[in-house]
């Protein structure tokens, strides 16, 4: 069974990823490995992103409906069957889904783990057996980027600079109050979040300063892909708010 999931795994996910990575690298100008990183993370957003744009709207959703659920918490503190009801019956009403934040995190976890694989296993030459036949096998491939950065090696910088992108990403989707600073009202929720906003990017970088730089290349791209793509929500729906 386990072995069944690691070959569904591999076939799926890794060898894909695997197989695009090497032909965006042998098409990039230079053969730069970073490049082709970058174009990968793209083509990777991209696709992803549907289920990313909604799980930001339903994220700036659940902002704007933070007043009437903690209405609800307020008028059934003491009956927190009722309290539920009427929570659940706002996310309903507003047609707000409040796990879509947590799908697009399911979907990308196999995603970073196939890619890991791909960056720590990718670049050695026996992994090159597993180019489909149309991917031209490019011999041994240079793990530099802009022939600076070994790719293939922890580096602290690429680790802070994930992390600095986690933080803005993180901190775009704090709620805030109309005169658009952050609110400060006491709220076990809003406490939470403000911790996270602080908690994620160290956990990050506490993760990625040990792993392949190219990891860290790859998350840094897909959290300036996710700030531009928020930037232009938010942008889209701020008339929409401020009606509201």
């Amino acid at each position: 069974m386990f072995d069944s999931l690691i070959h569904f795994f591999y076939i799926i996910l890794y060898q894909p990823l695997f197989n695009l990575l090497v032909l965006l690298y042998n098409y990039v100008p230079g053969h730069d490995f970073g490049i082709a990183i970058i174009f990968l993370t793209v083509i990777i957003r991209v696709i992803l992103f549907p289920v990313s744009v909604k799980a930001v709207n339903s994220q700036r959703g659940l902002q704007k409906l933070q007043p009437k659920i903690q209405e609800a918490q307020k008028k059934y503190k003491d009956d927190k069957e009722k309290q539920a009801k009427e929570i659940l019956e706002l996310y309903k009403t507003e047609k707000i889904n409040p796990f879509s934040g947590l799908l697009l995190a399911i979907i990308q976890l196999p995603i970073l783990i196939a890619l890991y694989q791909v960056f720590w296993n990718g670049l050695n030459p026996k992994e090159l057996v597993s180019l489909y036949s149309f991917v031209v096998n490019p011999g041994p491939i240079n793990s530099f980027f802009l022939n600076v950065i070994d790719l293939s090696k922890p580096n602290l910088i690429f680790a802070v600079l994930a992390g600095l992108t986690q933080y803005f990403q993180t901190k775009m989707l704090m709620p805030s109050a109309p005169d658009g600073k952050t609110s400060s009202t006491p709220d076990f929720s809003k406490v939470m979040q403000k911790q996270m906003v602080y908690f994620l990017p160290v956990f990050t970088v506490i993760i990625l300063i040990g792993l392949p730089s190219a990891l860290g290349l790859y998350w840094t791209a897909s959290g300036i892909f996710s700030i531009v793509q928020q930037y232009f929500i938010f942008k889209k729906n701020k008339p929409e708010i401020i009606n509201q």
